[in-house]
């Protein structure tokens, strides 16, 4: 089975660009204005566009309501929504039900007894996405190039697919992937040279890199 590997918070076309000719399976866009990532829904429309048959697009948003999620669905045209906040299990269900599209969680991991609420949301989204828990003081829950302790997921059993994120990088995706047995990895701020500023080089690395642990997910 193929790595899905997802570049998260892109916000240009040229760099859009260079992950989809790199050859990224997902590509992300930040709905969340916090964070230097951020999209407005014009250029949303446009990187959409852009993006359309080339790879799957996610748009990422944090504890959004149903009119902003209905201005993202409207510009993006997504094809996976990925909700990043604190959002329960009953909320979850809505998204799913009023939008029809497919829902990634992200889960913020520091210990195993952050896995907790793992049933109930695998009972309700399509996927998971493990990433790094933010400091309490931190103004946004992800792309902080924090890094957690992938033995946490070491031997979990979940039948949904599953991906990891936080501080993953081209010289790091190999042991994350050999620990945790992803099914996918997801980075953002380690192919950028500045937060929110995506180098070319760098995403071409990481791809590389990703692309390389292959062999491992059938071993």
């Amino acid at each position: 089975m193929s790595l899905i590997v997802k570049i998260c918070g892109l916000s240009t076309r040229e760099t859009l660009d260079v992950a989809l000719q790199a050859g990224a399976d997902m590509v992300g866009f930040v709905f969340f204005p916090p964070s230097p990532r951020h999209v407005g829904l014009e250029a949303a429309r446009e990187l959409g566009q852009q993006a359309k048959g080339r790879a799957l697009k996610v748009a990422l948003t944090v504890d959004a309501d149903d009119a902003t999620l209905a201005n993202v669905v409207e510009a993006l045209r997504p094809d996976i929504l990925q909700v990043h906040g604190k959002e329960t299990v009953a909320r979850l269900r809505d998204i799913k039900r009023t939008f029809g599209l497919p829902v990634m969680k992200a889960m913020a991991v520091e210990t195993a007894a952050d896995l907790a609420p793992l049933p109930g949301y695998a009972a309700v989204v399509d996927r998971i996405l493990f990433d790094a828990r933010a400091p309490k003081d931190a103004t946004r829950p992800g792309g902080l190039g924090a890094v957690f302790d992938w033995h946490v997921l070491e031997g979990l059993a979940l039948d949904l697919p599953f991906m990891v994120s936080g501080g993953l990088h081209a010289g790091n995706v190999a042991e994350a992937v050999r620990i945790t047995r992803a099914g996918g990895i997801d980075v953002s701020s380690g192919v950028e040279r500045a937060p929110g500023i995506k180098d070319p080089n760098m995403i071409h690395s990481f791809i590389r890199a990703a692309r390389a642990t292959e062999e491992l997910m059938v071993r």
